[in-house]
């Protein structure tokens, strides 16, 4: 497997006033592409930055970060938001749909700013909604579905440009025990069968365990970097 991502002595230091505060103090990794990682640590311990940077919403104060050999960490505001439209999938805690919207149209959403016609959006939506299981819920409002059934659209719309990298932040946060072995089962199902990249923000150890890799940030360091089937 090629490498997807590399870091580099990557440090994040916010400034309070006067006072530095270190997010991040040096942190050094490859991921592969096709790999399910999950990223782990307590409150403050960095992981948030980290997934920060990778997402392209966050620069790094040093180091360097490669995304499929492109060091992206100092690209230009517009650069980057062309590649969270085209490379990056983003899944939230919250789902982050639009409300009086139906599955389908949240779904084409991310591509009407790549300038797909309506019938290329249309079908690619489908495809990916029937990914998904939610074939038989196209035309359904997010009141209109539960709380997995509204993350498993918001999958879908972080797959439907087809990107090499989805993150997914606190995923099975907002859902009870039952549906977020559910959501998790699917992003194995995906990662497994379709080969798409995951990585996976987490606070749960039962949650992470989903994953093939565990990466655990503690204080802006990685204290443990952990894979398994």
């Amino acid at each position: 497997m090629s490498d997807l991502i590399r870091v580099e002595e990557v440090h994040k230091t916010y400034r309070m006033g006067d006072v530095e505060v270190p997010a991040l103090r040096g942190i050094n990794l490859t991921i592969a592409h096709g790999e399910f990682v999950a990223v782990m640590g307590s409150s403050g311990s960095g992981k948030s930055t980290f997934m920060n940077i990778l997402g392209c919403l966050d620069r790094p104060s040093a180091g360097r970060y490669f995304l499929e050999g492109q060091e992206v960490g100092s690209l230009s505001a517009d650069e980057w938001a062309h590649i969270r439209n085209k490379r990056i999938g983003f899944v939230f805690q919250g789902f982050n749909l639009l409300s009086r919207t139906s599955a389908l149209e949240n779904v084409e959403l991310p591509m009407m700013y790549n300038g797909f016609a309506s019938q290329e959006r249309h079908r690619r939506a489908i495809e990916v909604l029937s990914l998904v299981g939610l074939r038989d819920r196209l035309d359904h409002t997010p009141n209109q579905l539960s709380g997995g059934q509204q993350q498993r659209v918001a999958i879908a719309r972080a797959l439907v440009n087809r990107p090499p990298l989805v993150l997914a932040d606190e995923p099975t946060g907002n859902l009870d025990s039952a549906t977020s072995n559910e959501i998790m089962g699917l992003f194995q199902q995906l990662n497994r069968e379709q080969h798409i990249s995951v990585i996976l923000v987490t606070h749960e150890s039962d949650i992470a365990e989903y994953a093939r890799r565990q990466i655990v940030f503690r204080d802006g360091l990685v204290v443990s970097d952990q894979r398994h089937q």
